[in-house]
């Protein structure tokens, strides 16, 4: 069984995840979280379906994803809610509010990874960041010039449709444009989406694996969201 590229396990967990994300969610954002999650499933979904056949037929093709890419990408944005119902029972709402936006910016990170290696390898010879030569397509770390643009588009969409809806409930001990929030998004998704090649070319090298990349690519994006909010 597969839905919305989870495989039955995968989506067993991601259900758990989901009833964790309501009870951290307050009585205030929990449709916020789970809204962000399922936007992340949504595009997934769309985006491994973009030239499917030719990546079937190169053998690009991935298995629907199993409890490790679910934990490895939802683990980051469920600490964030978690800290976010803590800092609300604390009546600390300037950190909440952090935690909101962490959360967002870690979708927006693992977004932006999911979009990249989908459609990235459809373009042409990728290159490793770090080792500056070109490598088969579907090695990790290679990026291409169109996996590049698409992991700058994808938070983007993140970005518009989540920073909108929360702005306005949560930042209450904040001051931020909006326009500015939803750049530090974007620039928090790009960077997430970065940090997974760079360790990408280390998974090559024996040293890591995808659940490792994965979850650093949350994290990253998350932790520059909140510093750079922080900073305003």
């Amino acid at each position: 069984m597969e839905v919305l590229t989870l495989s039955g396990k995968g989506l067993a967990v991601a259900l758990v995840m989901g009833l964790f994300f309501v009870l951290f969610g307050w009585h205030q954002v929990w449709w916020l979280f789970i809204l962000g999650m399922v936007l992340f499933l949504l595009l997934s979904a769309l985006v491994t379906r973009v030239g499917r056949d030719y990546k079937r037929k190169k053998g690009f093709g991935q298995d629907p994803r199993g409890v490790p890419n679910v934990v490895a990408n939802g683990a980051v944005p469920l600490a964030l809610a978690g800290l976010y119902r803590m800092a609300m029972v604390m009546g600390a709402e300037k950190y909440a509010a952090l935690c909101l936006f962490g959360f967002v910016a870690s979708v927006a990170a693992i977004t932006a990874d999911k979009f990249a290696s989908e459609i990235g390898v459809l373009d042409g010879i990728p290159i490793s960041l770090l080792g500056r030569k070109a490598v088969r397509k579907g090695v990790s770390g290679g990026v291409t010039w169109v996996g590049l643009l698409v992991s700058a588009a994808a938070p983007a969409i993140v970005a518009v449709v989540l920073i909108p809806l929360s702005i306005h409930i949560a930042y209450g001990g904040l001051t931020i444009n909006p326009y500015l929030a939803v750049a530090i998004v974007v620039l928090c998704g790009f960077i997430g989406s970065l940090v997974d090649s760079v360790l990408g070319y280390y998974e090559e090298m024996n040293l890591g694996n995808k659940f490792t990349s994965n979850l650093a690519c949350s994290l990253v994006g998350a932790l520059i969201g909140i510093l750079l909010l922080s900073l305003l």
